[in-house]
């Protein structure tokens, strides 16, 4: 079952096509990841999916049902949720408020209950905060609750990202380079975070650089350059497939008994 599916899905900006009738599907189940050079259309083409950009031509259709060109907030309502390359938290507040803000969607108390403070509006405050510190639990971060999200290190600052993101309860998460700045140790752990996300049922679509993160957490790989899709299949598919290996991955060293020419040619 394909839980998100794009159908030549394409993005002009004037006369440079950003993405280029770029079509695959994402299954409701594990972790497919977008892997591609600087430049090559990767977060043009989640700006497409989240709705922050309209698509030029093609369909988008998530759960079954057509997203195209629909706002990034009904989008986000329907269970699509994403995160972005630059971090965007609220600094004044706390690492717990920074997570019980992405809990929004799914509040049912309005302002004047709000300010009541009715029965059913405290039992929703304490189950928001509850989910909120099983979140930071989660990410690593439950000690650091009350700290000031602008005190928190760049990585943390990226876990907190995530736990935000998880607390509106997504179907699928879109992460833009998520180990951006991060350290092995730092990677390591969001590997492992990302597959716990995955396999608790959350249907997980992420854009990295890193490819060791990718090769170790991914079920499935789609690679693009220049804004058209060239390949994907499984990590191993994709990391032998040649036309992968030219455009991203890089060319296999020259052998020791290769001619100074080949060598040169190899590396060029």
């Amino acid at each position: 079952m394909s839980r998100l599916r794009l159908e030549g899905v394409t993005r002009r900006f004037g006369g440079l096509v950003a993405v280029d009738n770029v079509s695959f599907d994402v299954p409701a189940e594990g972790v497919t990841a977008v892997i591609g050079p600087n430049g090559a259309g990767k977060t043009t083409l989640f700006s497409l999916i989240s709705g922050f950009l309209p698509p030029s031509a093609g369909k988008i259709t998530f759960d079954g049902q057509d997203i195209t060109g629909h706002a990034p907030q009904s989008i986000a309502a329907r269970g699509l949720v994403r995160t972005f390359q630059l971090v965007k938290l609220f600094e004044d507040l706390s690492v717990l408020d920074n997570v019980k803000v992405g809990c929004h969607l799914h509040g049912k108390a309005g302002l004047f209950s709000a300010l009541l403070r009715p029965a059913s509006a405290r039992r929703e405050e304490a189950q928001v905060e509850a989910r909120a510190r099983d979140l930071l639990a989660f990410t690593g971060l439950a000690a650091l609750a009350d700290e000031p999200a602008s005190a928190l290190p760049y990585g943390r600052q990226r876990m907190l990202e995530l736990a935000r993101a998880m607390a509106a309860g997504p179907k699928l998460i879109l992460l833009d380079e998520p180990a951006a700045g991060l350290n092995a140790e730092e990677s390591a752990a969001l590997s492992r975070i990302i597959r716990r996300i995955a396999d608790d049922g959350t249907t997980v679509l992420l854009i990295e650089h890193d490819m060791t993160l990718v090769m170790n957490t991914a079920d499935r790989v789609v690679v693009v350059d220049f804004g058209r899709k060239i390949a994907q299949g499984t990590p191993a598919q994709v990391r032998a497939d040649p036309a992968v290996i030219a455009a991203y991955l890089g060319a296999p060293e020259p052998s020791d008994t290769e001619s100074p020419s080949a060598q040169e040619t190899a590396h060029g």
